[in-house]
């Protein structure tokens, strides 16, 4: 038995009225709202966040796969999977892999990590999808475009959802695409590209897969599959596939407070799906973009002993309106502001990040052998290892001790208005860690006049800056979600 173990899931904490598109453009407004990442996110962080969700009670040392899809990775020519792996402290052994330019690369990567498991090459595979798509400015696919990520754990052990037939169909027309040097996304006209696309290849992969299966529509208990923007669209495919309304994952619940996440889009549906699925319910799943991957899953019992874990109806509960549709332009860059009257940053040292990769990107520390009190050093850059520790001075006697996952409360804090930040105030934080040990972080995702001391803190991994073509990736603080 192969299929899904674990599931997670992740939302921006940031939520843009589309209203606001129409006050600042004018034009025709979409209902809702869209989920808009913070000016520290990407879709790294997003993946990284989502996979914390789906292993919160796995060990990552068994985790022997790591396999990234998105659409917008930071970088042409840089593996992410293997930047993820620390913070999401992953043995080095850990096979990793980057799947993107087409929207359904994240089930690509599920088609994947099945035959690996299939194979006996690998145990248990994670796929992380997240997107984080730029679209033109005063234009409709601006307001229906949104932010977020999933994660899925794959194994033969304790599965919860059993990969029981899937079937492929590949297709060359060009809904959506951005070249080598675009920025903002690229589309072709809605009526072509949905009546000789989507309508047409979903179904026709759909149909195929039960065939397969040796099954029919009615005995699924749920179909969950991506929409483009148009809702009608969506609606003739259900149509189409012999399907009644009450057995398909509704998507237009999430495009209504998220909006379209790109390739993240079906694996954050079916992330909800599994929130209520019951054992013995077939689900059908697909994920469509140049062509289309379908998959049957049948849950089994395993899923009633999952512990709880945030998922996609915990991230929709807790938001933050925006108030400007400027913040949104000012966090993705797509205007650029008056520089700081401040001495240039100094640029990232390769060489420094990769020596520190475990201090700065898994936040370990270290925990005194003699006396147990847990220390960590982020201040100063400097490349010295703690050797004393700070509350008995016993010389060299430390164990590796991880932060990351721990809880923490602000100690103390301030908010610094000048210095420079895309968002200000700079919000910074000395806080205490549960069971000892205390830092100072940024405080993100943070409203600056309801910061107290006292306020309990999670971490969250974060991108600090961009120098050279390099982001730089660490840990920052932020109000428990």
């Amino acid at each position: 038995m192969i299929g899904i173990t674990s599931y997670g899931a992740y939302i921006p904490w940031h939520r843009m009225d589309r209203q606001l598109c129409l006050k600042a453009w004018g034009g025709f407004a979409i209902p809702g709202e869209r989920s808009v990442a913070y000016y520290d996110e990407d879709s790294l962080t997003m993946a990284v966040e989502s996979a914390i969700n789906c292993l919160q009670d796995f060990d990552p040392e068994k985790v022997d796969g790591l396999f990234f899809a998105t659409t917008t990775s930071p970088y042409k020519e840089k593996e992410c999977a293997a930047t993820m792996a620390i913070p999401l402290n992953l043995r080095r052994e850990t096979r990793t892999a980057d799947f993107n330019t087409s929207l359904r690369c994240a089930t690509t990567a599920i088609l994947m990590a099945y035959d690996s498991i299939k194979a006996g090459s690998l145990n248990n595979v994670l796929v992380t999808a997240a997107d984080i798509r730029l679209a033109s400015p005063s234009g409709m696919q601006e307001q229906g475009l949104g932010d977020g990520g999933a994660a899925f754990l794959l194994g033969n052990k304790n599965v919860i959802a059993e990969i029981i037939a899937s079937h492929t169909i590949s297709d060359d027309l060009a809904a959506n695409w951005r070249a080598d040097s675009d920025t903002f996304l690229r589309a072709w006209e809605d009526r072509m590209t949905q009546d000789e696309g989507y309508s047409k290849i979903l179904p026709e992969t759909v149909a195929a897969l039960l065939e397969k299966a040796e099954l029919t529509t009615k005995d699924l208990a749920k179909a969950v599959f991506d929409p483009p923007g148009d809702p009608r669209g969506h609606a003739k495919a259900v149509k189409d596939m012999g399907l009644e309304p009450g057995q398909v994952e509704d998507p237009y619940k999430l495009f209504m407070t998220v909006g379209l996440t790109g390739c993240a889009m079906a694996p954050m549906m079916l992330a909800h799906a599994l929130e209520d699925a019951k054992p013995g319910d077939k689900i059908l799943f697909a994920g469509y973009g140049n062509g289309c991957n379908a998959f049957i899953f049948q849950i089994t019992d395993a899923i009633t002993k999952l512990p709880e874990r945030k998922g996609i109806s915990k991230y929709l509960a807790n938001k933050n309106p925006m108030e400007k549709y400027n913040d949104y332009l000012r966090w993705r860059k797509i205007i650029q502001l008056e520089a700081a009257r401040r001495q240039e940053q100094q640029p990232i040292r390769v060489s420094a990040i990769w020596r520190e990769r475990k201090q700065l990107m898994g936040l370990w520390g270290v925990k005194c052998n003699k006396c147990g009190t847990p220390q960590y050093d982020n201040g100063c850059g400097t490349t010295t290892p703690i050797r004393v520790c700070a509350k008995c001075i016993a010389q060299d006697d430390f164990e590796d001790y991880c932060f990351s996952a721990l809880k923490a409360k602000v100690f103390s804090f301030t908010n610094d208005q000048l210095a420079p930040s895309i968002d200000p105030p700079s919000s910074v934080v000395l806080i205490e860690f549960e069971g000892g040990g205390r830092a100072f972080f940024d405080l993100t995702d943070r409203v600056a006049d309801e910061i107290k001391i006292g306020m309990d803190i999670e971490m969250t991994f974060r991108k600090v800056f961009e120098s050279r073509g390099i982001s730089n990736y660490f840990w920052k603080a932020r109000p428990a979600r």
